[in-house]
């Protein structure tokens, strides 16, 4: 009944009715939303998430640490510092208190969820050791990893594979490259990070050597030099393929611009330049994905010629 008696006609209530129940309906609409849970995170909660053809890859953000000096840590030659300097300089870069940046890489196959290295773990500063919080940010669980894979072992891509004793990723079948491996293991005093990492995990290790498959779809790539059996990986699905570097691909700058420079910790100075080399080269003429584990985040882009040397060409961010 409306004001002043008056009564409304069938017509008027089953629309009055209606319009209510479409209000009622819109008004429950968030609430229902609510309990069908939250949706998948976009890209930025410390992860990079895309598609490599069939497969799903995250770039992981394991962290940051301070460089006290850019030089020589990132461009040894000892012959070339003020070459590397001028560089720095151009690039708004600096030579002192740089950022280096940390990238454990996640594929899910369909068939695998594997991950590459580990990050820091522990071992470093409070600012790392970040990987496990951002793969569940992901939408993955440590015990949903199937497969891990270490592409050398040194401390930054070992140190979250055995933390405190207890295997991170405990269901995960473990794999390395031989060379890789023998060489570290048969150290009479190993460091620290392997003692704690792969010693006590040595008999669950699979070895492979270049070209063999970590699983379908993942191919173990040869880049010796940073340490004596580091190994990159081949990501194909489909006609879509991607490098992971690991450390292969030094410095986002100097390693492409300066030809023949390498790392204070590459183990083999010149035999990793000369890889690097080699492996801008092939990626730049086949237009290849890659993502290097200490270009800044998302670390992820193409290889492209410039005259005499090579760029990083960032991938264009996507949510």
């Amino acid at each position: 009944m409306l004001g002043g008696g008056k009564k409304l006609t069938r017509r008027q209530l089953l629309q009055a009715t209606g319009a209510a129940g479409l209000w009622s309906l819109a008004a429950r609409l968030p609430e229902a939303s609510a309990q069908t849970g939250c949706p998948q995170a976009t890209n930025g909660a410390g992860f990079y998430r895309f598609r490599v053809g069939a497969f799903t890859v995250v770039v992981l953000a394991d962290g940051t640490a301070t460089v006290p000096r850019v030089l020589p840590t990132w461009a040894a030659n000892p012959d070339r510092q003020e070459e590397f300097r001028r560089t720095l300089e151009s690039y708004y870069l600096p030579v002192t208190d740089g950022i280096n940046s940390y990238h454990p890489v996640f594929v899910d196959t369909g068939r695998h969820k594997v991950l590459l290295d580990t990050g820091l773990g522990t071992l470093g500063p409070a600012t790392t050791g970040k990987l496990v919080q951002h793969l569940r940010n992901a939408g993955v669980n440590p015990e949903d990893v199937d497969t891990v894979f270490i592409t050398h072992c040194h401390p930054d891509h070992i140190g979250g594979l055995n933390p405190q004793g207890r295997p991170a990723f405990p269901r995960a079948r473990l794999v390395i490259g031989e060379a890789e491996f023998d060489y570290w293991t048969s150290l009479t005093q190993p460091p620290p990070a392997v003692q704690q990492n792969i010693l006590p995990l040595r008999d669950r290790f699979v070895r492979v050597r270049a070209g063999q498959e970590i699983v379908p779809g993942l191919v173990a790539v040869e880049s010796f030099g940073h340490t004596p059996g580091h190994l990159s990986v081949r990501v194909q699905s489909g006609n879509e393929s991607l490098l992971v570097f690991g450390d292969a691909a030094g410095h986002f700058v100097l390693s492409l611009r300066h030809l023949g420079s390498y790392l204070t910790f590459d183990m083999n100075g010149p035999q990793a330049a000369a890889v690097r080399r080699r492996l801008f080269a092939e990626l730049a003429d086949q237009g290849t994905l890659v993502t290097a584990y200490h270009f800044p985040f998302p670390a992820t882009g193409r290889i492209r010629r410039v005259e005499d040397h090579f760029e990083f060409v960032p991938v264009v961010w996507t949510w």
